[in-house]
């Protein structure tokens, strides 16, 4: 039994970084060592990621079919030695509105995932942009989405205090819209305004909260020489998701945001 007790307490004097001493006397004295924490990729955290919003979510225009960005997100994440697997979810729907996203945020599958995530990273906004479009093509007013962009700001308000009530800790990234018209029609400047108001307008709202982060995109699909888009020249293809992810990734590195998961 005491052979027992001795290994325990060795054992126990290694792990708590202790050493035992003796000073001239033969008195055994206890002496407690400061050790250094051992590195941030020592035990590989891994992290949940909820992916929610329309078709750049869904992942259209990505050949292989694989979700968009979120494949090549998942890569760098996993590179990353403070981080062991990236599990993603993905509720993208194709052609969803910021009034679609807050009804199927109530999905318990959503909110489940929400609950348990780690990071949630948003596309939303350009269907709405497109509906105004659509509604107004004969006639392109700017003030047509200046009327609609209330309600957008307002609908997405509601979305990032929905994924906050359901999980408070999770960081959100809101990705920006852009313009797919820019490289086949460059004269409807309008629509160049509207992205940017947009934009802006999304800035606004997520910067209210101390969780929730802006990431624009806009401006890699405009100074860009490489096709982008897929072949119906509106959504992303992989080299677009691609840019997209490192974008994505970039944010969370130089945020120090991926300290944040592995806290």
């Amino acid at each position: 039994m005491k052979r027992y007790i001795s290994l325990l307490f060795c054992l126990l004097l290694i792990l708590g970084g202790c050493s035992v001493q003796y000073d001239r006397q033969g008195i055994r004295s206890i002496h407690r060592e400061t050790k250094q924490l051992p590195p941030a990729d020592f035990m590989p955290k891994n992290i949940t990621i909820v992916s929610a919003g329309d078709s750049l979510t869904q992942g259209v225009g990505d050949i292989q079919e694989l979700g968009g960005y979120i494949p090549y997100l998942k890569n760098k994440m996993e590179n990353n030695k403070s981080i062991g697997t990236a599990l993603f979810y993905n509720f993208g729907v194709k052609g969803n509105r910021t009034d679609q996203l807050l009804a199927r945020l109530k999905q318990e599958q959503i909110k489940t995932a929400i609950e348990e995530a780690d990071l949630v990273v948003i596309t939303i906004g350009g269907n709405d942009v497109m509906q105004v479009f659509k509604e107004n093509i004969m006639g392109l007013h700017l003030n047509k989405f200046a009327e609609a962009e209330t309600g957008y700001s307002e609908r997405l308000t509601e979305i990032i205090e929905t994924i906050l009530l359901y999980n408070n800790q999770a960081e959100i990234i809101l990705l920006g819209i852009y313009n797919p018209f820019i490289k086949w029609f460059s004269d409807l400047k309008e629509m160049e305004t509207v992205v940017k108001r947009w934009n802006h307008a999304s800035y606004n709202v997520v910067s209210k909260y101390e969780n929730a982060r802006f990431v624009p995109v806009d401006d890699i699909f405009e100074n860009n020489e490489e096709s982008l888009l897929y072949t119906d020249y509106f959504h992303p293809n992989n080299r677009g998701y691609e840019l997209i992810a490192e974008r994505i990734y970039d944010y969370l590195k130089e945020e120090g945001k991926l300290h944040t998961f592995l806290e």
